[in-house]
Formats: structure tokens, sequence, C-alpha cells
């Protein structure tokens, strides 16, 4: 056996993933290389680790043996870096961050400085809906979660980072003037509305709910990216949160339309389970964000005071 540890990750991303594609996608390699790599680790057991058929690739029960043990390889590798690290005084490990799909445009501000301070860190941040990023918190299997909504149904605690604040928008090709009454606005508006679990979505129906709005439902989308490009291209309008339509709002692609009791206000809120006893990293993590918190909001998101 002469395998290498590159070929070990390379299978093991092919088996999380069940394709070669995906793998090199997420691997940032080319297809040609990582079905070579595939090749040459294959061409050392007489056993087959992979069948294809027609165009789809196959775990065979002894390939999800050899992926099992290759999990366990690179995690003893991992470990020993981060114990040699951890040894000449550096933070190393894993850190751990479930956040809410529009998370995206703010999260990632308030980890940079601080990743490139502590590079021995692995960051896993998983972008996903509320209920999702809840579940993971609920099972104590992240550091931490941002949120814009804080649950009532877990005891929590939470450091505020920005506020966070929810326009109606659309197309700007058609034009509004400020209405009072807001049933009139929402009058045979086709409204996009987000999928199940987001927390945009309970925000948006908590509105039309209170204010009796009678608006139709035009569709369901599944991340705040494909409503932009929906109400980009015309096809309705929805109550989205501010930070992730900038670009748009600039190029007079999208418009904020004036509505009574909009922008709705919560707060992005980096929470965690109450009484966790944080890693030295995630104590780092919160130490550096309490301290560094007002400089990244001024740096970062002047332009969000404008609105």
């Amino acid at each position: 056996m002469n395998y290498t540890l590159n070929q070990l990750q390379i299978f093991l991303k092919i088996v999380q993933t069940q394709s070669v594609t995906k793998a090199s996608e997420e691997l940032h390699l080319t297809q040609p290389a990582v079905s070579i790599q595939l090749r040459n680790f294959q061409d050392q057991f007489e056993i087959p680790l992979t069948e294809v058929i027609g165009r789809k690739i196959y775990i065979t029960d002894f390939g999800y043996e050899i992926a099992e043990a290759a999990e366990n390889i690179i995690n003893q590798v991992q470990a020993i870096n981060y114990k040699t690290m951890a040894y000449k005084g550096q933070l190393s490990g894993k850190l751990k961050i479930s956040i809410v799909s529009t998370g995206k445009y703010i999260m990632p501000f308030f980890l940079a400085d601080f990743m490139k301070e502590h590079t021995g860190i692995e960051l896993l941040m998983d972008v996903t809906n509320k209920s999702k990023v809840m579940e993971s918190l609920k099972k104590n299997e992240v550091d931490f979660a941002l949120v814009s909504i804080v649950p009532t149904t877990l005891d929590v605690e939470q450091l505020d980072l920005l506020q966070n604040k929810l326009y109606l928008v659309g197309s700007a090709e058609k034009l509004f003037n400020e209405e009072k009454n807001i049933k009139k606005v929402f009058k045979n508006l086709p409204l996009i509305y987000r999928e199940q679990g987001s927390g945009t979505r309970q925000i948006m129906e908590k509105f039309i709910a209170q204010n009796s709005i009678s608006g139709f439902k035009k569709m369901e989308l599944t991340s705040n990216e494909a409503v932009k490009q929906a109400m980009v291209a015309g096809l309705g309008y929805s109550i989205m949160p501010l930070i992730g339509i900038k670009n748009e709002l600039r190029n007079n692609e999208l418009q904020i339309i004036p509505v009574k009791g909009l922008p709705i206000t919560t707060n992005w809120s980096l929470i965690w389970l109450k009484g966790k006893k944080h890693s030295p990293i995630s104590s780092a993590l919160l130490k550096y964000i309490q301290e560094e918190k007002q400089r990244i909001v001024q740096e970062k998101f002047n332009w969000y005071e404008q609105y």
C-alpha cells in the first residue's frame, strides 16, 4: 500500500458527495485530477471501491469501510496539527457556527480578521434556514448560531451584532408613492415567500397577519438569493432584509417601497446555549467580537445607516 493523504481526502470527499464532479468543486480541483487520484487509489486495492452505472458513481460496501478508515486517519492527522500549534501557544482546532441564510452577508465580516490572526483555526460554517440552525444549536453541535430572531424555546445567551431591517422590496421599474393605507399597497401585489422554517418568512407572515393584508402568494422560494433574483426579474415583491440587497439598490435593480409600519427591525444576534463551556477558540472569538464590534460595524456596514 502506497496511498497518500491527498488520495484519502479525495476519496472521502467523493463518498460524502456521491459525485466526482461535486467532490472536485468542493476541493477546488479539476474533475480529471480527481478522477486520476481516484483511479490511482483504487489500483492499490483488489476489491472495487466504487461502481459506475450509467453516469452515476456508487460506493461499494468495501468502499464505505475504507472511507470510514480514511476519515479516522484524516482526523488523527488534524489532531496532530492542532496539538503542534497548541504546543507553540497558538489557537488551533475547529470553530463551528451555524447561520441563517441571510447571515452570510454579516458573519464573515466579524470573522475575517480573527481568522487571519489565528491561522490554526478551521472554520466550519453551515449556512441554512432557521429551523436547521435551531436544531444544530439544540443538539449542541455548534459553538454559536447567528439568527435574526432569538428563539424563545431554548435557553440561550446572546451578543447582538447589528440591527436587522426588513422592507417591502420589488423591481425598480414600477413607481410607488408613499401610501398610508397598507392594504392598498398590497392589493393585487404578487408576493414571493421564503420556505417554511425561514425566519424572514416568519416575520413577513406576522406583518401580513397583523395588518389583515390580503395580498396573494405568487411563489415560494428556498433562499433569499432566489427571492432577490425573482424580484429583479419582475416576478413579484417580498418583505426581506436590507442587508442582502445592497448592490441591487445601488444598481437600481430593486427599490424599497415606502409602507407605513416598515421597516420591521430585529437584531442579528450571535447566540449559544446558556451554561455552555466554551473552548479556548470560542472564548477568544467572543472576546474579539465584544472588543471589535463597533469598529467592524462602522467600517463594513456604514452604508446600512443610509436606509
